[in-house]
Parts: structure tokens; C-alpha cells; sequence
């Protein structure tokens, strides 16, 4: 096989690696939503543990990126494809830790039900895997200017983020025996807004990786 067709068939099991790993992280995040509205604190445990499994495919990728520039030596776009490409799998490994770190919470959130007054956490959570999945989508086929519209969607995040913390509030007012539910539901949107930032985060390396440039500080 020549060495350019031996590269590109490497370079596409690489992109394939990354959907399965953005696609192990989204179904953590439905699972430990779906864990904490059913109080399934089995499902939630299992969203914990596979959060090893995020880890292992994150060193997974992280060796064929470093072997893929070590024996191809790739150049230009091909290089910050794969350089970024390792920037992308720490932020899908983090993503991985807050969802795990949401089921922590519905664990710990026992048998109150006081979180279904928060009407919007719901459509955060859908907007955030939908930004999370269509990010992953812009990077491998390198489309810039989708990365460019799908991080604006973030500032949608953050205005459910806005409402989520105004309807935990209300819920205050209402129940003022309700504060450490109030502060578990405001971690829980914010480990969803920090979800949404490391998304942004691959938009940022999808730009970088087609012009070298990169114009923000990526989310810790």
C-alpha cells in the first residue's frame, strides 16, 4: 500500500476513534440524566464506572496520534489535524468526568424530587449533546465554518443555564428547607454548562487545526 493511502486509512480509523469516544460520552450524559430522573442509582453507578472505559479509549487515541506523527511525519493541516486531535480527547475525557460527576450527584440526591420543578434542565441537556455531537462532526471533516456557527450555540447554553438558576430560585422562595437541593441542582447545570464550554473547546481546535491560529484560551 502506498504510504499517502497507508496514512489516510490510518488517519480515518483515528476519526472513527473519536466518534466512538464522543458517542461513549453522550450516552454517559443521557444516562446520568436518565439515572437521575428515574432515581436509578444501578444506571448511575454504571455511568461511574464506565467512566474508566472513557479513560482507557482516551489513552487509546492519545498512542495512535503520537505513532501516526512519529512513523508518517505528517506536515501542515495533516499535523494540526492530529496535534489537535490529542487536545480533542482531553476535552471528551473531561466531558466523560462530568457526566460521571452527575451521577454522583443523583446518588447523593437520594429520593428528592424537587428537581422536577426545574423545567429547562431537560432542553439543556439535549442542547448540550447536540453541540457536543455536531462539534465532534466539524472537526473530522475540518469544516471550519461549521465550528464557527456551532460555538455560538454555547451562549444558548448559557442562557438555560440563566433559566435553570432563576427556576432554583423560585424553588427557594417556595421551600426555603430546599437548600441543598438547590445547590445540587445548580452544580448539575453547571457541570452541563462546562460540557458545553469543552464542546466549544473543539470548535476552537477545528478552527486552529485548518488556519494555525487559535483565538480563545480553551476551558480547564
Amino acid at each position: 500500500m502506498a504510504p499517502r493511502m497507508m496514512f489516510d486509512q490510518e488517519l480515518a480509523e483515528l476519526n472513527s476513534e473519536l466518534v466512538k469516544m464522543s458517542g461513549m460520552v453522550e450516552k454517559a450524559i443521557s444516562d446520568s440524566f436518565e439515572a437521575l430522573n428515574k432515581k436509578d442509582f444501578v444506571l448511575a453507578k454504571m455511568v461511574i464506572n464506565g467512566d474508566r472505559t472513557v479513560d482507557e479509549m482516551e489513552r487509546k487515541i492519545e498512542s495512535r496520534c503520537l505513532s501516526l506523527m512519529l512513523r508518517q511525519q505528517p506536515v501542515a493541516r495533516d499535523l494540526r489535524h492530529i496535534s489537535t486531535a490529542l487536545k480533542v480527547v482531553t476535552d471528551l475525557e473531561r466531558i466523560g468526568d462530568h457526566a460521571a460527576d452527575i451521577a454522583e450527584l443523583t446518588i447523593r440526591m437520594s429520593d428528592n424530587r424537587s428537581f422536577v420543578g426545574v423545567k429547562h434542565l431537560p432542553a439543556m441537556v439535549d442542547n448540550v449533546k447536540a453541540m457536543l455531537r455536531d462539534a465532534i462532526h466539524a472537526f473530522i471533516e475540518r469544516d471550519t465554518q461549521a465550528a464557527e456557527q456551532i460555538e455560538l450555540r454555547d451562549d444558548i447554553i448559557d442562557a438555560y443555564f440563566d433559566k435553570v438558576k432563576n427556576e432554583v430560585v423560585e424553588l427557594l422562595q417556595s421551600d426555603s428547607s430546599q437548600s441543598d437541593m438547590a445547590v445540587d441542582l445548580l452544580m448539575l447545570a453547571k457541570y452541563l454548562e462546562r460540557i458545553g464550554g469543552h464542546a466549544g473547546n473543539v470548535c476552537e481546535w477545528t478552527e486552529f487545526s485548518d488556519t494555525g491560529t487559535l483565538n480563545s484560551v480553551p476551558i480547564l
